[in-house]
């Protein structure tokens, strides 16, 4: 980490009081490490946005009886190897399958694979977790 720098900031009254509301409920050492956080989020949304490389997970609950979902998840996956650099596979119950996939690449290639996989028919619910690959985010 680069060298600390302090700097003043002026808020409303209650827009500071919500946001250390905030930062105890969600049990931050202190404002500043919140503070921190906050930034951080900014500069990954500004990552997706700018469409560099970027890194996430994309998430897929699924009925593992629909014929063919597996073979297409799968298959997909095979054709997006530039994107995808792990998988695991989790058996929830005796119907439910949980697929998560860590992806790295371009935000727009990534956004396109999930939306992919998530509209596939059996799909039960699904997600992609947007992050860093962490060489811009101190």
């Amino acid at each position: 980490m680069g060298r600390l720098v302090r700097f003043s900031v002026s808020i409303d009254e209650r827009l500071i009081e919500g946001f250390d509301a905030l930062w105890r409920k969600r049990r931050y050492e202190n404002r500043s490490e919140a503070i921190r956080d906050a930034i951080r989020q900014q500069l990954v949304a500004q990552e997706w946005a700018d469409d560099e490389q970027v890194a996430g997970v994309i998430t897929l609950l699924y009925d593992h009886h629909r014929p063919g979902l597996a073979d297409m998840i799968t298959d997909l996956q095979h054709h997006s190897l530039s994107y995808v650099i792990a998988t695991t596979h989790i058996h929830l119950d005796g119907d439910n399958c949980l697929e998560l996939i860590a992806v790295k690449g371009d935000a727009g290639g990534i956004r396109a694979l999930a939306d992919r996989l998530i509209s596939l028919k059996g799909v039960k619910h699904g997600g992609l977790t947007a992050t860093s690959t962490g060489e811009r985010i101190v």
